[in-house]
């Protein structure tokens, strides 16, 4: 993805600094509050919040975001992506009244805010990188389905009975049969036009994105079909003063029957913003055309902070969207004070177009979601993960299964763990787990220590020689130990012209996750000048499939068991006790 760089010499700056590069910001933010406002209400609608809480998320995000830092162009507001999750928690503290429920969402949306102001400090962002890239893929694509399905109400004009993913599947038959005739063909026209319109190339869609159209068209359409009021947006006359509601800390505080649900909803949002932002910000840094480095911590700072402040206005959490982050690059945007523009421009639909808002029909906000939705789980995705290996393929549709049938904290719990049992039985198939002692309590201190090298640095030495620095990896490069990987290349010393990773015999498995950190890796030391990051070894390992990410198995070591062990250490000339 490519924008236009005239007249630039040095890489643009947040803040004050930003400032010149005004013209590119305003044109792109936009751009961008085209996009955010039926995104927004749509998100609200769709978390069982007013329509006027996703607007007043995407403007406080706009209004603070950009003074607090972390990221250059990521466009934050209310997303998508845990709309289903805000949904569940909104019933589960109202006992299934989400006008009882929201208030009390709100405070559990501020102690989260204040959770994450304590993570950054911690500089626990980086922890994120510990989830497998296939989990956080299933996740999206279950939040997908989960998005589909429950959009379906508002397609049809009509309320289903049950909120979980199964549940409003096995009821959508019976629900056909009453659905509002003009609500389902003005959603099933704004649903063609979206897919038809997401699918073209075509440039002016830059300029008036697909979501604006769908808008404008079931605006006209609603006009034209006479829709009861009912069916459409509603924001109250005056929307600062009739639209926000405070949190209802007081009501968390004194039924001791809700705290269990509170802290665990607090997890859950933590945890899925904190994994959904810092992949956000992590792919727009790669399209980032000034290759810009973002601060997942601050990042992280900025999102507490913003989150707090959005529920004490009635808004909801405040996360970087991906596609609004993508339209604001491709609209030229260069700093952060995009961001603060696209708030400005929907303080302006907010205040003077406030009247054209409330024509807006719910089955067109459904319409554009329902797409969103289907981008994170459209069959591609699948494909895209068998394609890489059939054991990413079953840890995938693992997350997914668990995540609808459970909520969302569980499904990337019970996805990591299918993700570790798998690792660990790929290396012992390589043989990547040593034998201490030909003793059943040897065998377990072996084993016990192959599962503790996932977790430990794979780097066992390290020297520099002649501008050119050395990485020896003796262990197993899995998620799992990511993180002292990246360590260990963000130390590289600066006079280091030349890097080389060497695979050397004790990695037993490289995984996905980690091949697609060393091309991330090798392709963003290399953009500094003239350096080069060299990955030797890697011919030696069997690949699991033709995909260049695809995991990687060392060539099997000493693999016996049962009784042939003893016989088998004889034969080596090895004494009992001493095979190390």
């Amino acid at each position: 993805m490519k924008t236009e760089l005239h007249g630039v010499s040095e890489k643009p700056r947040n803040g004050l600094a930003g400032l010149k590069h005004w013209r590119y910001d305003l044109f792109a933010g936009l751009l961008v509050s085209l996009i955010s406002l039926p995104f927004s209400l749509g998100i609200a609608v769709a978390s069982g919040a007013p329509p006027i809480a996703g607007l007043l998320s995407a403007i406080i995000a706009g209004l603070i975001l950009p003074f607090l830092g972390g990221s250059y162009v990521t466009v934050s507001g209310p997303a998508a992506g845990l709309a289903p999750a805000l949904l569940v928690a909104m019933t589960v503290l109202g006992r299934g009244n989400l006008e009882i429920g929201y208030p009390l969402l709100l405070g559990v949306i501020c102690l989260t805010g204040a959770v994450q102001i304590i993570l950054s400090k911690m500089k626990a962002a980086r922890f994120c990188t510990f989830f497998p890239s296939v989990v956080v893929e299933g996740m999206l694509a279950s939040i997908g389905l989960m998005i589909i399905a429950k959009q379906l109400p508002h397609l049809i004009g009509h309320e289903f009975k049950f909120h979980e993913f199964f549940g409003m599947l096995a009821e959508t038959p019976s629900q056909l049969r009453q659905t509002e005739p003009k609500v389902l063909l003005l959603g099933m026209v704004c649903l063609v036009l979206v897919f038809s319109l997401g699918s073209l190339k075509a440039r002016w869609l830059k300029v008036v994105p697909p979501q604006v159209l769908v808008v404008g068209i079931g605006i006209i359409l609603a006009r034209l079909l006479h829709l009861d009021s009912r069916y459409l947006i509603h924001i109250p006359d005056e929307p600062f003063k009739h639209g926000i509601v405070l949190p209802n800390f007081q009501g968390l505080i004194a039924d001791r029957t809700l705290w269990l649900s509170v802290v665990t909803t607090v997890i859950t949002l933590t945890l899925i913003d904190g994994v959904e932002s810092l992949a956000t910000i992590a792919a727009i840094d790669r399209i980032d055309p000034f290759r810009r480095k973002s601060d997942p911590d601050r990042t992280l700072f900025a999102m507490g902070v913003s989150n707090i402040c959005s529920s004490m206005a009635g808004g909801l959490t405040i996360i970087p969207g991906g596609v609004k982050s993508t339209a604001c690059i491709q609209g030229g945007g260069r700093t952060q004070w995009a961001n603060f523009y696209n708030a400005c421009f929907l303080l302006i639909f907010l205040f003077a177009g406030r009247g054209l808002i409330n024509l807006i029909p719910f089955s067109a906000l459904a319409a554009i979601l329902i797409f969103t939705g289907y981008k994170l789980c459209r069959p591609s995705v699948w494909r895209h993960t068998a394609a890489i290996g059939s054991e990413q393929l079953l840890i995938f549709g693992t997350t997914v299964i668990a995540t609808l049938a459970t909520d969302l904290l569980w499904g990337i719990i019970i996805g990591t763990s299918a993700k570790m049992l798998m690792t660990i039985a790929f290396e012992l198939r390589a043989g990547g787990l040593p034998i201490r002692a030909a003793t059943p309590l040897g065998l377990a201190a072996g084993t016990l220590g192959g599962i503790a090298d996932l977790f430990r640095n794979p780097v066992v030495d390290r020297e520099l020689i002649d501008g050119t620095y050395h990485l020896y990896l003796g262990r197993p490069l899995v998620c799992f130990n990511t993180l002292q990987m990246s360590k260990e290349l963000e130390n590289i010393p600066t006079e280091a012209e030349n890097v080389y990773l060497h695979i050397e015999g004790g990695v037993s498995i490289i995984d996905h996750t980690s091949c697609d950190n060393l091309t991330y890796f090798t392709e963003e030391f290399e953009s500094q000048g003239n350096r080069k990051l060299g990955v030797l070894g890697m011919d030696r390992m069997r690949m699991r499939s033709s995909h260049p990410s695809c995991m990687r198995l060392g060539v099997p070591g000493l693999a016996v068991d049962g009784p042939c062990l003893l016989e088998a250490v004889e034969e080596l000339g090895v004494q009992v006790g001493e095979v190390d």
